[in-house]
């Protein structure tokens, strides 16, 4: 019999899905575009979507509990195949683009013990030494997952409190050494040049990524013990990982100014530890940023294995993604996901490619379920005629909206590149569950003539100009 998750797994799911590499960046790249005043609206702003999101999410787990698979299946449910597909596609590519960047980090991230001025081992992660030890990684989190998503849930557990440890440690240190006069200097950022409002949008083009796993518990609400502890757990990690954010990067702001805080080297969080308590501080963040990235892996490895499988059981994806072990793992589309990272990994050392451009559009893609959540909150509450779940879809909705204008129009046009070869797979998955489905849809036939009208705008995006 599988075992269920509880609310401790499903918590630590989605707050080490969101606390990943960037966390120990987030106070440099957030001073080098926004002064204290910004940063503080900015935040305000992020915290208000967020929750809003993590709310939506929430009443749909208590309104529709029967919903298993998460955001594409709310999709589904409130706008057709086609959407469904599309959202469960570009959540998957996402997933797995993701899962390669993060491989590539953690190996990085170890060049900091291995390499020398005169002897570059992992590098920037992608010498062939860092390619072969992310393809050993790869695997045995792959065998750690077919053992069993229990199994892996309560290893997460446990990288999830290691990973809380060295940021823990940092906000503390930062805290006791935090001068209110330093954190006042130049307060709403004469010196960027840049009006206050800009100093805000840029801000959150910055806190737009900081959040991407919220939604890792309703991914795998199929494997919950209780379906309330989905919801429970997404806001837990929502308003978790919301404190930590605000207070690294506004603690930091009163350790040292926001101009020289602009200027130092990534990870940021590093240089500020050295100040704080000397070299070993430096080592502290650098082991906390490894943890932390492979934890966060291993908690995209669940979700990106498990929305193919439930996909493949709802009919959205082929049938032979349906399968499980014996473990009730999801087999199939653990060794596709898997497959498809390590092809990647590979590309990346024998091309020596950048793939930063193929990660923002496929993050883009993530973007677009989020706003399906409260669009589909939206159209319950109008059924329902509820006040409180109108103003609740529609918070979700209008932070949805935000989301794919400030991470870029231009990448989710270009984002067609990517939802055009999965129509593919559409037809393909039609077929293999013929007995399950129905005729498409009128909008959904102009769906997907406009997805196809629109690969041509997107390749002369992306190799005419």
């Amino acid at each position: 019999m599988e075992k269920k998750l509880g609310l401790v797994s499903l918590t630590a799911l989605v707050l080490s899905s969101m606390l990943g590499a960037g966390v120990f960046s987030l106070p440099q790249n957030m001073a080098a575009v926004a002064s204290p005043a910004a940063q503080l609206i900015g935040w305000a702003i992020t915290g208000v979507g967020i929750l809003f999101l993590a709310i939506a999410m929430l009443l749909l787990t208590r309104i529709k509990p029967e919903l298993d698979g998460g955001i594409f299946t709310y999709a589904k449910e409130g706008f057709g195949e086609l959407l469904g597909f599309c959202s469960a596609w570009g959540y998957w590519l996402c997933a797995v683009v993701a899962n390669v960047s993060y491989l590539v980090i953690v190996f990085a991230a170890l060049s900091f013990f291995t390499d020398t001025p005169d002897s570059v081992i992992f590098g920037d992660g992608n010498t062939w030494q860092a390619m072969l030890g992310a393809s050993i990684l790869l695997w045995i989190v792959h065998w750690l997952v077919l053992r069993g998503v229990q199994t892996a849930a309560t290893i997460n557990i446990a990288a999830t409190l290691a990973k809380l440890l060295p940021l823990t440690l940092f906000v503390a240190l930062a805290f006791l050494a935090f001068n209110i006069e330093t954190f006042k200097l130049d307060f709403s950022g004469l010196q960027l040049q840049e009006p206050l409002w800009q100093q805000v949008k840029d801000t959150m083009l910055i806190t737009v990524w900081v959040f991407i796993g919220v939604e890792g518990a309703v991914v795998v609400s199929a494997r919950a013990k209780d379906k309330k502890d989905v919801g429970r757990a997404t806001m837990l990690a929502v308003v978790s990982a919301l404190c930590i954010y605000l207070l690294i990067t506004l603690l930091s702001l009163g350790v040292v100014s926001r101009v020289e805080l602009a200027e130092m080297r990534n990870p940021s969080m590093a240089v500020l530890m050295t100040s704080l308590m000397g070299s070993i501080g430096e080592i502290i963040i650098a082991v906390g940023l490894v943890i932390s990235v492979c934890g966060a892996y291993l908690s995209w490895t669940i979700m990106a294995a498990e929305v193919p499988f439930l996909a493949a059981q709802q009919g959205t994806f082929p049938k032979a993604l349906a399968k499980q072990n014996s473990k009730n793992s999801p087999s199939a589309s653990l060794w596709l996901t898997n497959g498809a990272i390590q092809v990647a990994l590979l590309l990346i050392w024998a091309t020596g490619s950048n793939y930063n451009t193929l990660l923002t559009i496929a993050s883009e893609m993530i973007l677009v379920p989020y706003f399906l959540v409260g669009a589909y909150l939206l159209k319950l509450a109008h059924q329902r005629k509820e006040v409180s779940l109108i103003l609740a879809g529609s918070g979700a909705c209008i932070y949805g909206i935000w989301l794919l204008y400030a991470s870029g129009l231009d990448n989710l046009l270009m984002s067609v590149l990517l939802y055009v070869p999965g129509l593919l797979v559409f037809m393909y998955a039609r077929y293999s569950h013929r007995e399950m489905k129905k005729a498409l849809l009128l909008l959904e036939k102009v769906g997907i003539l406009l997805l196809s009208i629109a690969l041509f705008p997107a390749l002369w995006m992306m190799f005419g100009s």
